[in-house]
C-alpha cells in the first residue's frame, strides 16, 4: 500500500466541498460551470477545489473544444468511494465504547454530506 496515495485521498475527502464534487462526478463527467450551478457554489470555488482534486490524482480533465470537462481519474474510484461510505465507523464514547455511530454522530459540521456519504450515494 502507498501511504502517500492514502494521504492524497484523505486530503481530498477532508473538505465538504470536495466530497460533494466527487459525489457529483461519480454520476459522470461534468463541466465546472455545471458543477457550480448544481452545488450552488461560485465557479472560482469549484475551480480551486477541482484543482486540488486533480493534484491529488482523483480527477482528470478532458478538453472539449475550448471547455474542460472533469471526470474521475479512475473508474474504480466510484466503487472505492461507495465502499468507504458504507463502512460502519466505531468510536470510543465512554460507556458506549465500540457501538457503531451514524451520520448524526460524525464530528463534522456538514451533516447533509455525511449522510450522503453514509448511504453511498452514486
Amino acid at each position: 500500500m502507498d501511504a502517500d496515495a492514502l494521504g492524497r485521498v484523505g486530503t481530498a475527502l477532508a473538505d465538504p466541498t470536495r466530497r460533494r464534487l466527487l459525489l457529483r462526478l461519480v454520476d459522470g463527467p461534468a463541466y465546472p460551470s455545471d458543477l457550480a450551478d448544481a452545488l450552488s457554489l461560485t465557479r472560482g470555488n469549484v475551480s480551486n477545489h477541482l484543482s486540488c482534486l486533480r493534484g491529488c490524482g482523483l480527477v482528470s480533465t478532458v478538453h472539449v473544444g475550448r471547455r474542460v470537462r472533469y471526470e474521475l481519474a479512475d473508474p474504480r474510484l466510484a466503487g472505492a468511494l461507495a465502499q468507504l461510505a458504507s463502512l460502519v465507523l466505531v468510536v470510543n464514547q465512554g460507556a458506549s465504547a465500540g457501538e457503531p455511530c451514524g451520520p448524526d454522530d460524525y464530528a463534522c459540521t456538514d451533516h447533509e454530506v455525511a449522510a450522503e456519504l453514509a448511504v453511498g450515494r452514486g
